[in-house]
This record gives C-alpha cells, sequence and structure tokens, in this order.
C-alpha cells in the first residue's frame, strides 16, 4: 500500500496546494474525515474549518469554507469557495468579521438572512481557530 497520496487545494482563482500528503483532515459538512492513503473513494460537501494535511514531517493548516473534496485511494481534490494559510489570517480582522456576523444574526429576520449570517459566523470561527492554533502540532 502506499505511503501517500497526491493532494490538490483549489480555489476558483488559483491553485492553493499541489503536494503529497501522509494523511489529512477535510472539514465535511457534516463533520472531519480523516484521510489516509488507499481511502475509499467518496465525494463530500465542505463546510467551514480546517483542512489540515501531514507532508514530510510537517504539519500544514488552512482555514477553508464551502465547496466540495473528492476522496480517491491515491488523490484528494478540494475545490473550496475560500482557502486561507494559519500564517496569512489576521486574527483582529477575523474577530472583527465574528462580531459583524453575529450582530446581523441578532437583527436577521428571514431564513435566508439566517442561514446566510450563520455561514459567516462558522466562517469567521474557523479563521480564527485555525490562526491561534497554527503552532499546534497535531
Amino acid at each position: 500500500m502506499p505511503d501517500s497520496f497526491q493532494l490538490e487545494i483549489v480555489t476558483p482563482e488559483k491553485l492553493v496546494v499541489r503536494d503529497n500528503a501522509e494523511e489529512a483532515q477535510i472539514p465535511g459538512a457534516n463533520g472531519y474525515i480523516g484521510v489516509l492513503p488507499g481511502h475509499a473513494p467518496l465525494i463530500t460537501e465542505l463546510g467551514a474549518g480546517e483542512i489540515s494535511y501531514r507532508s514530510g514531517g510537517q504539519l500544514h493548516r488552512y482555514a477553508t469554507a464551502w465547496g466540495f473534496a473528492e476522496v480517491l485511494p491515491d488523490r484528494v481534490t478540494v475545490l473550496a469557495e475560500t482557502v486561507e494559510p494559519a500564517e496569512q489570517i489576521d486574527v483582529s480582522r477575523a474577530q472583527q468579521s465574528l462580531t459583524k456576523a453575529e450582530d446581523a444574526l441578532k437583527s436577521a429576520q428571514t431564513e435566508e438572512e439566517v442561514s446566510n449570517d450563520l455561514a459567516d459566523v462558522r466562517r469567521a470561527q474557523a479563521r480564527i481557530e485555525v490562526a491561534e492554533n497554527k503552532n499546534r502540532s497535531a
């Protein structure tokens, strides 16, 4: 059995990651998915959260929100609306986004507004969590 798989993380604007990974964690819409080489094929919707993967013994972390992931035994492709490396996240800006989203959620009047504002809250929370844990080794 192979000891790694090809990982690609892509946004509409660019290819963010193309690397060989020994393992990965992907935020599925209904919870995190752990991926090792030889994983059974699946396609999943992404939620807001952290994509982390280990390559050459180093852990890499990214905040992401919304999209899809295709997992195959030898390749994982993540198509995400947004992806930010942990090192590039401005925590104070993410905190401001969270406050703004929470305020908007409090005053939301329609189901659509609640859904959109809740998504903004989750994205901001994910960005903060990834940035604050960037030096943590998993």
